[in-house]
C-alpha cells in the first residue's frame, strides 16, 4: 500500500466546537451492513506491495498561480509488525514514517538532528510541496472510529465508502480536522480518493490516485494527485522507477538510520516506469 500518496492548511480559527462529526453520506437508501464494512476495511489494511521496495518519483507543485516547480525524491517501503513502514528521502531531507494502529515519524536532515514528529507537525507541507508526512502515512486508515457508507461507482468502477474520525489527540493539535471520506476500490483494494473534512465538513484537501501500474506480479499507484481545496494548488507524485522484492541490510528502517545515506539498489532490480 502506497502512502504515497501539498501545503493542507487546517483551519484553527473558527473550527466547530467539540464533538463535531461530518454526517456519512449513505449511497443507499438504508444504512449499510456495517459489519460487512469492518470485513472491507480490515482486508483493506492488510493490502499492499508485499516485501521490501523502492521507488523513485517526482513531486510536480502546481500552484494555482505561479510557475511551476518539481523535486525529486526516492522512497523505501517495507511492513513492520506495527504495519506499513517507509523511509522517504527529498533532496537533504528525510523521513522515516510508520503507518498502523500506533503511527509515528521521525525526521532528519543535513543541519536538524532526527526527531520524532509530534502529532501536529505531521500536517506541515514537506520540501515545498503539497504533500505532508500526514498524506504519507495516511493514519486514517485504521482509526477505530467510522461509519461505512455502502458500495458505490467511481469512474466506472466500484468502491466502498468510508467516512473515519480523528483519533481525541489529532482532534485536539488540529481541530479543524473533522475526518476523513475515503472510497476504497473493490477488486484492487486500492486507495480510490480520500478527502480531508474540514469546516461544516468542507472538502479542505483531496487524494487522488489517477492510475496503477503493474510492476512483476504487483499493481502500484503510479500517479496521485494531492489537491490543497483552500489554496486551489496541487502537487503530482509520480513514479518513475521501482524495485520490488529487496533485500535490504538489517537497521535500514531503524530511526537512527536516516542520518546514513540509503542503501544501493541492484540495478538489476530496477524498472523504469
Amino acid at each position: 500500500m502506497l502512502f504515497l500518496p501539498v501545503a493542507f492548511l487546517l483551519s484553527v480559527a473558527g473550527a466547530q466546537s467539540p464533538g463535531y462529526r461530518p454526517q456519512p453520506n449513505y449511497v443507499t437508501a438504508g444504512k449499510p451492513d456495517q459489519a460487512e464494512g469492518a470485513r472491507v476495511l480490515a482486508e483493506f489494511r492488510q493490502a499492499g506491495i508485499a516485501g521490501t521496495y523502492w521507488l523513485a518519483f517526482e513531486l510536480r507543485v502546481m500552484p494555482r498561480r505561479g510557475a511551476e516547480t518539481s523535486v525529486t525524491g526516492q522512497m523505501l517501503g517495507t511492513r513492520s509488525d506495527r504495519g506499513p513502514l517507509s523511509r522517504i528521502v527529498i533532496g537533504s531531507e528525510r523521513w522515516l514514517i510508520q503507518s498502523g494502529p500506533q503511527s509515528s515519524a521521525w525526521r532528519a536532515s543535513d543541519t536538524v538532528p532526527v526527531h520524532r514528529l509530534p502529532v501536529g507537525e505531521s500536517l506541515e507541507p514537506l520540501a515545498g510541496t503539497d504533500l505532508t508526512v500526514f498524506d504519507l502515512q495516511m493514519p486514517f486508515f485504521y482509526w477505530t472510529d467510522y461509519v461505512y457508507e455502502g458500495l458505490t461507482r467511481v469512474r466506472g468502477r466500484p468502491a466502498h465508502g468510508f467516512v473515519l474520525y480523528p483519533p481525541a489527540d489529532l482532534a485536539a493539535a488540529r481541530p479543524g480536522l473533522t475526518g476523513v471520506r475515503i472510497l476504497v476500490d473493490s477488486q484492487f483494494q486500492a486507495l480510490v480518493q480520500a478527502e480531508l473534512l474540514g469546516m461544516k465538513a468542507a472538502v479542505d484537501k483531496t487524494i487522488s490516485i489517477l492510475d496503477l501500474k503493474k510492476v512483476g506480479e504487483h499493481w502500484i499507484p503510479q500517479s496521485i494527485d494531492f489537491r490543497n481545496n483552500l489554496t486551489r494548488g496541487k502537487t503530482r507524485f509520480t513514479v518513475t522507477a521501482a524495485g520490488l522484492d529487496l533485500t535490504l541490510p538489517e537497521g535500514t528502517f531503524a530511526p537512527d538510520a536516516l542520518g546514513d545515506p540509503l542503501p544501493q539498489i541492484p540495478p538489476e532490480k530496477i524498472e523504469q516506469l
